[in-house]
């Protein structure tokens, strides 16, 4: 803020930016009463300014600048911090409700209406993001509380009643970033920084209609150069806001056509058509002329009547429909002869109801120079000033991954609203998971989720920072994105369907059976990995026919499962019971002790075998000077037992065997069975491709139930028809 060197700490230094003129007005306030002490008004040189746009940022920053030095020049200040206003060219607004509920019953005080309002302005912004469907950046330009609630009943002022929940309908106003940003650069050249930025509609409100007139329905018509500002007035409140690209310049454009003479001069003959005297001008060939004031009226009535038919429509819009009960209306503009009363007429109301503001509105106004200005001019200028007292809207820049941010201040902004700012996505800030795998098994949907990737980093001033650190203006803040995870992976083997293998009893002794998967129709093994989309199909039973060929044993009738006789489709689940007749028990009894007999004359051999060769080692480890040499033709019991460790019965250990010429290792069980090796190799049972399966162990044909040693060598095989 501007600071007077030997008066007033809270002087305020605004500017009304216009179309057609730039406005500079410095003062303060005392209680109630804002006092004025430097006013300046200066032209722009060019129209460097349309419809309230600023076209060529150069110029109006010299204007700008040309104001502000004439002001320190007259009042001996330093001004370095300025308030402004925008017009309302592409103006958005939000209506919503902001409330605040406290742990208990308290008093309510200024920091809980402050942290109320500015608890609406973010509400408000996130709806509106919300609903913005476009690429351009908006800022909330002003705000306005309509109704305030003190515990659901509403009330005048909250401050001082006691209150357990507060709340308060809130009008927010909302303007393009390239309006915003066109003034912020135009007040830099000038070397000044914005404190405060309002809508020029709620700033000429706070001048022209102070608050013990907004219990009526009122309209507030600010007609400037190239826009008509408006606001409307209720219930005690301003309910709503407005604007009509069509102000002044529209009429001084008719004047430079008719009178052939450039811009400058219509603008000057069109304000002299309000007096009396013959106007007399130079047009665009040197050509001295005149004209009477009421033939230039006559060329503006059809503008100023279509000018009037848009204002009295908007006004109807923003009220439900329905005209107004009076009109104020400030700003150059306005006073053209003539436009007041089509206004009236527009709205369905008399002409006295619609009436400039200027000198009368300024009661509460201390002017303290004598050449005051006193006109609807500036109404505007001076509610730009009043307005800073009333809210506090600032923007601070930030730089954001080396990129320039200018934030909405809302006394508590956080790394979260800059990257908000910047639409870095949650996707960037929150780790991210790798590509998710789906596929069916059984016709149930399965998936499997992706690894968990790295949070992002967030870096304040080289400082480690989070999401919810506070920043504050000049901050450097540095995001490197977070990271995505490996994507999901499984093998067929990894499904809990398939690993467990199917248990079933057969004549009273336990056996496991390896399950099997078709794969989109194809068989696959437990090695096969798992792809996105696929239909997995795994059986949970085996036929009778599959269990009679998997053990060698011939189809009868005199099968059973479950007590019950069985057909070759039987289907045998999970822990069933299958039983074959005495006679095909004997059989495999029989079977088995030959096979076992054989094993047993297999394993004599071997450890003859086994005792030779330790014999021999142990003959080639005597040295050549022994004496005395051992008899190695009866071995002695040290030398003939086998060095290797066999386990003992009942206790789980791996056995290393060769299944069709590939060495296999069997896990997790005390004892393994000739069946068991189906888990390990890829075989499949259920589409017979020969005569029956040959099964052998060591050359010599086995029984499916036959036990297994290490060193094995299986062989599977289907017989050729």
């Amino acid at each position: 803020m501007a600071r007077v060197k030997s008066g007033s700490d809270n002087l305020v230094f605004g500017l009304d930016i216009g179309t057609r003129s730039v406005v500079g007005t410095v003062g303060y306030l005392i209680k109630d009463k804002f006092h004025v002490i430097g006013q300046t008004v200066k032209e722009h040189e060019t129209r460097a300014m349309l419809d309230g746009q600023i076209h060529d940022i150069q110029k109006v920053g010299f204007t700008i600048k040309a104001v502000k030095e004439e002001l320190e020049k007259k009042l001996d200040v330093n001004l370095s911090d300025v308030c402004i206003a925008a017009a309302g060219r592409v103006l958005r607004t939000v209506t919503t409700k902001s409330e605040i509920r406290f742990e208990a019953e308290k008093e309510i005080d200024a920091e809980d209406i402050y942290n109320l309002l500015m608890n609406g302005v973010e509400q408000a912004y996130t709806e509106f993001a919300a609903k913005n469907d476009s690429d351009i950046k908006f800022y909330c330009v002003g705000y306005t509380p309509m109704r305030y609630y003190m515990n659901d009943y509403q009330i005048g002022n909250l401050e001082g009643h006691k209150a357990s929940r507060i709340s308060c309908d809130f009008i927010a106003t909302f303007l393009p970033d390239d309006v915003v940003d066109g003034l912020n650069k135009a007040v830099g050249i000038a070397g000044l920084s914005v404190i405060n930025m309002t809508l020029e509609p709620i700033a000429a409100i706070q001048v022209a209609i102070p608050e013990k007139f907004r219990m009526l329905n009122l309209a507030l018509v600010d007609v400037g150069a190239g826009t008509s500002d408006i606001s409307i007035t209720s219930d005690g409140t301003i309910v709503a806001y407005g604007m009509i690209p069509t102000a002044g310049d529209a009429l001084t454009e008719i004047v430079v056509q008719n009178c052939l003479v450039e811009f400058e001069t219509a603008e000057a003959i069109k304000r002299a058509a309000g007096g009396h005297e013959v106007i007399e001008y130079t047009d665009i060939l040197g050509l001295p002329q005149t004209i009477e004031p009421k033939k230039v009226l006559d060329m503006l009535d059809k503008k100023l009547d279509e000018m009037a038919d848009e204002v009295a429509t908007e006004i109807k819009r923003l009220n439900g429909d329905k005209s107004v009960s009076a009109v104020f209306v400030v700003g150059g503009g306005g006073t053209v002869p003539g436009y007041t009363e089509k206004l009236a007429k527009k709205l369905d109301i008399v002409k006295e109801r619609v009436a400039i503001r200027g000198k009368e509105v300024m009661q509460s106004i201390e002017f303290e120079n004598d050449d005051a200005i006193k006109d609807s001019l500036m109404v505007t200028p001076i509610g730009i000033c009043l307005s800073y007292y009333a809210q506090s809207n600032n923007f601070i820049f930030v730089e954001f991954n080396s990129q320039r941010l200018k934030l909405y201040d809302n006394g508590k902004l956080t790394v979260s609203d800059a990257a908000m700012q910047v639409s870095l996505s949650n996707e960037d800030l929150f780790p991210k998971r790798g590509k998710a795998l789906t596929f069916t098994v059984n016709g149930k949907s399965k998936m499997i989720r992706g690894e968990q990737g790295d949070s992002c980093v967030i870096k304040l001033n080289n400082e480690p920072a989070d999401l919810y650190t506070v920043i504050n203006s000049g901050d450097k803040i540095e995001v490197i994105n977070s990271t995505a995870g490996e994507d999901a992976k499984a093998t067929l083997g990894s499904l809990k369907e398939i690993s467990e293998p199917l248990h079933i009893v057969v004549n009273g002794k336990q056996i496991e059976l390896p399950r099997t998967a078709l794969v989109n129709g194809k068989l696959e093994n437990e090695f096969y990995d798992i792809t996105d989309g696929d239909d997995i199909v795994i059986d949970n039973f085996y036929t009778v026919e599959q269990i009679c060929g998997m053990l060698d044993i011939k189809l009868t009738p005199n099968i059973t499962v479950n007590g019950t006789s069985a057909k070759s489709s039987t289907k045998v689940y999970e822990d069933f019971t299958l039983d074959f007749s005495e006679e095909e028990q004997n059989e495999l009894s029989e079977r088995y002790e030959d096979e076992e007999a054989e094993e047993a004359e297999e394993e004599e051999e071997t450890e003859e075998a086994e005792e030779v060769d330790e014999a021999e080692e142990a003959k080639e480890e005597v040295p050549d000077e022994t004496t005395a040499v051992e008899d190695t033709s009866e071995p002695n019991e040290d030398t003939s037992k086998n060095d290797t460790a066999t386990p003992s019965p009942g206790v789980i250990h791996d056995l290393s065997i060769v299944a069709n010429g590939k060495p296999i290792t069997m896990h997790g069980k005390a004892s393994y069975v000739f069946v068991d090796v189906f888990d390990y190799i890829d075989f499949d049972l259920r589409n017979p491709a020969g005569r029956s399966v040959i099964t052998r162990v060591n050359g010599l044909d086995a029984a499916y139930m036959q036990e297994l040693k290490e060193g094995d060598n299986l062989e599977i095989f289907w017989e050729k028809r």
